[in-house]
C-alpha cells in the first residue's frame, strides 16, 4: 500500500512538472488517500500486535 502511494506521488510530481495539472491533481489525491489508509492500518497493526 505504501508502495502504491509512493508510485502515485511520483506520477503526480512528474505530471506537475510536465504541465498536466489535472492528472497531477488526481494522482496526488489518490496518493494522499492511500497514505492515510496505510497509516491507519499500520497503527491498528501496532496496537493489535502488542496485546500478546
Amino acid at each position: 500500500m505504501l508502495g502504491n502511494a509512493m508510485l502515485f506521488l511520483i506520477i503526480a510530481i512528474v505530471a506537475g512538472v510536465l504541465g498536466f495539472s489535472g492528472i497531477a491533481g488526481a494522482a496526488s489525491t489518490i496518493a494522499q488517500i492511500l497514505f492515510a489508509i496505510f497509516l491507519i492500518l499500520f497503527l491498528v497493526s501496532i496496537f493489535t500486535g502488542r496485546r500478546r
